[in-house]
């Protein structure tokens, strides 16, 4: 059979990590290289009894077509969340539910970016985000990061310089793959950059509540006195990444847009999900549940940051993060990163070479991303031991 595929998906690589979790279901492999939730963060029995009582009361109600904006009470429920914890929500804001951040993602480019526009990215970035902008057609323009975030001289030269800029997309808190946080001062100036130079901030921030140490530091859209942050949020890791139930806020202008998208993709996002979700807000205690990830995955993050200065070659470095998934490893030059992370899979351990998260498809990279909250806690330490040891024979 002869097929021709599209430009748009021709040009599209595998995602490496989905690709390296084939490995992870070999029960012999460490998965460091996952980003899930630790199988100990799921709610059941709660999401069993919702899920019990709405299709007892409601049965008609989430097993229906129901209206692409999102389930009005979630809706509602989700605005006031971002009103009262994020203090994000403005009177010209409005929201729409969808299945998940990364559909968010993908309708918010569909929605301003045409072939050969620029997006501007943090580098490293996300590997699904930049996957998804480059299905599109669109130019990714990485620019580097500092401890605190992205440098700030090199985006003002990027959006000063780079035609047909749309959108700079940014994930502030205990970014993925680096575990970075950006500073309040680097925020504001962001902002202040992106309305001089007439850029849309797309904020993407799955893992904002999951913070172990240090104190919060508000969202640019909390900042957003323009219209100008499109924001993406989601129960992914913070009730169940299965339920693929995420919002997008942004300037009530710019939902009907991302609406109409949606109509185009999936008609709506799973309602009986929705229905789980805005339950699990209004008769259970969201917080408190998030207080307990904040327990669970602080536990696991101090024994991994401790077990890899134990066993690392002191001159492979690594990233302290405040929260979220990932800590970020980095090789002295002369290591051959790709070959080090071969090896580590044939010893048993999977970790995601930092050249998937580039946005220069053929750039190099001397580092590469593990995980904490997927792994066992022995297998953390194991884990760690194998990379450490490894380390020490390569770098001598």
């Amino acid at each position: 059979m002869n097929l021709t595929f599209s430009d748009r998906i021709s040009g599209v690589k595998p995602s490496a990590i989905r690709e390296i979790l084939k490995l992870s279901t070999d029960p012999g492999i460490i998965a460091f290289s996952a980003g899930n939730p630790s199988p100990d963060a799921f709610p059941v029995e709660a999401i069993a009894q919702i899920t019990a009582k709405v299709l007892r009361e409601n049965p008609v109600g989430v097993l229906q077509y129901s209206l692409t904006e999102g389930y009005p009470p979630l809706r509602e429920a989700l605005k006031t969340w971002m009103d009262t914890r994020c203090h994000a929500l403005r009177e010209f804001d409005d929201l729409v539910v969808v299945a998940g951040a990364q559909q968010g993602i993908d309708l918010i480019c569909k929605t301003f970016c045409n072939e050969g526009d620029v997006i501007l990215c943090e580098d490293p970035s996300f590997i699904g985000s930049l996957n998804c902008f480059r299905s599109y057609g669109a130019k990714l323009k990485g620019i580097p990061m500092d401890g605190d975030g992205i440098d700030l001289a090199l985006l003002e030269e990027a959006l000063k310089t780079t035609p047909n800029v749309k959108l700079l997309y940014l994930i502030p808190n205990f970014q993925n793959p680096t575990g970075i946080t950006m500073s309040l001062e680097k925020r504001k100036a962001v902002y202040a950059l992106a309305k001089q130079y007439g850029a849309l901030i797309l904020e993407d921030n799955p893992y904002g509540d999951l913070r172990y140490e240090g104190e919060d530091v508000p969202t640019l859209k909390s900042m957003d006195e323009d219209g100008i942050v499109l924001y993406c949020g989601s129960f992914s890791k913070v009730l169940s990444p299965g339920l693929r139930v995420g919002y997008v806020l942004a300037h009530k202008d710019i939902i009907p847009k991302i609406t109409v998208g949606k109509q185009c993709t999936d008609v709506h996002t799973n309602i009986l999900a929705q229905h789980i979700c805005e339950r699990y807000m209004a008769e259970y205690d969201l917080p408190a549940h998030i207080e307990d990830l904040r327990v669970l995955y602080r536990k696991k993050r101090d024994l991994m940051l401790d077990s890899l200065a134990k066993y690392l070659h002191p001159a492979v470095t690594f990233t302290h993060p405040q929260g979220g998934l990932f800590i970020w490893c980095t090789l002295p030059d002369g290591v051959d990163m790709m070959a080090y992370a071969a090896e580590a899979i044939k010893r048993g351990v999977a970790v995601v070479p930092g050249t998937a998260f580039l946005a220069d498809e053929s750039a190099s990279s001397q580092s590469f991303r593990v995980n904490f909250s997927t792994p066992s806690e022995e297998a953390i330490v194991k884990g760690c031991k194998i990379l450490g040891d490894l380390s020490r024979e390569w770098i001598g």
